[in-house]
């Protein structure tokens, strides 16, 4: 790769681009509420989740000066981030809690950078945080998982047409946040029938003697706030 071709993708990657038209924006919507519903898709589907619920866990472990051990992504779509340091304090919290957080926030993030026309931004920083977690997977699954969402996030970034890009970023981050509500619905729902009593919730009520429904209320709250926030943002 030349420098005049670096450069011409670099300022295609920094220059913001016309937004397309709204029906496109729905229909991405669509499909990504779609598959989240689906019990045929979604099974599959959620290791993506998982992969940006296991990268919040393994991001703020780094902000907050813990050290990070590594992470794992099973093919039943169950992940597992391992980081040493205090076993309380505000670290070992914002931690743990990061996992339910990551998918809607990030959904939240790609939304506003579509929202301003930054959608090459928004692909790129996605590549950026997939390649991060390269350095940390230390599962053969997981690591084909990544390689593979990475792959595709470079091809089309690389060599989509603008159509191909939009219908990929829209529904990328569509997906993430109708991603991140399901798993509470999930999480809340398996609690109630005495289930999952080992869960991140269960961890931060241990950590800080806040009740679990707390916690749950809380990763609900985010999910939806940033769904509302981010269809507010991208159908407008």
């Amino acid at each position: 790769m030349n420098t005049a071709t670096l450069s011409s993708f670099w300022h295609r990657v920094i220059t913001p681009q016309p937004l397309p038209p709204r029906t496109l924006v729905l229909a991405c919507g669509l499909a990504a509420l779609i598959a989240v519903a689906s019990r045929r898709i979604w099974p599959v589907a959620r290791t993506v989740v998982t992969v940006a619920h296991e990268g919040g866990h393994a991001l703020v472990a780094l902000m907050t000066g813990r050290r990070l051990a590594g992470v794992r992504v099973h093919a039943n779509t169950a992940g597992v981030t391992w980081s040493a340091g205090r076993p309380s304090g505000p670290g070992i919290v914002l931690t743990t809690a990061a996992g339910y957080l990551a998918p809607p926030l990030l959904g939240l993030g790609a939304a506003a950078l579509l929202a301003t026309g930054h959608l090459a931004g928004a692909l790129m920083l996605s590549l950026v945080l997939l390649a991060g977690l390269v350095f940390v997977i230390r599962n053969f699954y997981g690591m084909l998982v990544v390689l593979v969402v990475a792959a595709a996030v470079a091809v089309v970034l690389w060599r989509g047409s603008p159509v191909v890009q939009g219908v990929f970023g829209y529904a990328m981050a569509w997906f993430l946040l109708f991603g991140g509500v399901r798993p509470v619905l999930e999480l809340d729902r398996s609690r109630r029938r005495g289930r999952a009593r080992g869960s991140d919730a269960d961890q931060l009520a241990r950590l800080t003697r806040i009740p679990v429904g707390a916690w749950v209320f809380l990763f609900g709250l985010v999910a939806a706030g940033a769904l509302a926030l981010s269809a507010l943002w991208l159908i407008r």
